[in-house]
């Protein structure tokens, strides 16, 4: 689950700053925003699957109890079904996950996700405001705050290998971990 952690972003003395993160507005050559759309959970399946799951032990318990006759074999199989109806409320009530925003600042070739937010209009803002900071050397000095901004894990898989898991603490690029 998403955590909200204000991120403060700042324009002035000619640079971009982002937390403690400071990008020269002369070096940004593209400011733009990604979208991650969390995959949607498969409810359906998942229930189904549980509940098959649940009727194969019963009857698999029911079975095994009826030819040994002991008792154990009928709490083994009670305590194994109440787990599998414990996993399986557990995943169906899970929140679904919002989609994330991110403000993207592309400097000398190296492309860098500064801030994730989950509300579009605060990177829409951004995207705006530093554009026409970088247009207008020398302009006012801004002070923006985004407050839905988004502290987490990000796990990417690109081809055949995985980069694995990296921490995101709602500024500056991915920590590896």
């Amino acid at each position: 689950m998403s955590r909200h952690n204000p991120v403060e972003v700042q324009i002035h003395t000619g640079s971009l700053w982002v937390g403690g993160d400071a990008y020269p507005l002369r070096n940004i050559s593209h400011v733009g925003q990604r979208r991650l759309v969390p995959v949607k959970k498969k409810i359906g399946k998942d229930l189904f699957f549980g509940i098959v799951r649940i009727w194969l032990v019963l009857g698999f318990g029911a079975a095994l109890a009826q030819s040994t006759e002991n008792t154990v074999a009928y709490v083994v199989v009670a305590v194994v079904v109440g787990l599998l109806i414990w996993r399986l409320v557990v995943k169906v009530r899970q929140p679904d996950l919002p989609v994330l925003y991110g403000l993207i600042v592309n400097t000398a070739g190296t492309q860098r996700d500064t801030v994730w937010s989950t509300h579009k209009h605060e990177i829409d803002h951004l995207v705006l405001e530093i554009t026409k900071a970088i247009n207008i050397p020398g302009g006012a000095q801004m002070v923006f705050h985004v407050e839905h901004a988004v502290a987490g894990d990000l796990i990417q898989q690109y081809g055949a290998g995985s980069i694995g898991k990296a921490s995101h603490f709602g500024h500056g690029n991915i920590q590896a971990g």
